[in-house]
């Protein structure tokens, strides 16, 4: 069976640097879009950055310049590059996927990693 793994989160100043980890385990037939959401409390989950189907990075505006999604294919692993942190993005952080199973590679489904804690302290 499939599920996303992260690792990576912790505690930092503000204007340092995190790098996070999801990887997709399990029998896989391929995996489509990746990328990362936040959700700090009281607030809703949002999307801070992405590869859609075609392989394409987008970036939510409050983060673009400072993180970098990037990804590798052959460890099925997406990475979050976050450099400058600030105190506003302190928040848990997931992973999410759209995969095929090997088992039914005819169906897509989409998957959450755990969520890992990201704080940035002032």
């Amino acid at each position: 069976q499939v599920q996303l793994v992260e690792s990576g989160g912790g505690l930092v100043q503000a204007g340092g640097s995190l790098r996070l980890s999801c990887a997709a385990a399990g029998s896989i037939f391929s995996i489509g879009a990746m990328g990362w959401y936040r959700q700090a409390p009281g607030k809703q989950r949002e999307l801070v950055a992405a590869f859609t189907g075609g392989g394409r990075a987008t970036y939510a505006a409050s983060v673009k310049d400072r993180f970098t999604i990037s990804r590798d294919d052959a460890k099925n692993t997406v990475y979050l590059q976050m450099n400058s942190l600030k105190p506003e993005d302190t928040a848990v952080y997931y992973c999410n996927a759209e995969i095929r199973p090997l088992a039914t590679p005819e169906y897509t489904y989409a998957y959450w990693g755990q969520g890992t804690q990201v704080t940035v302290s002032s």
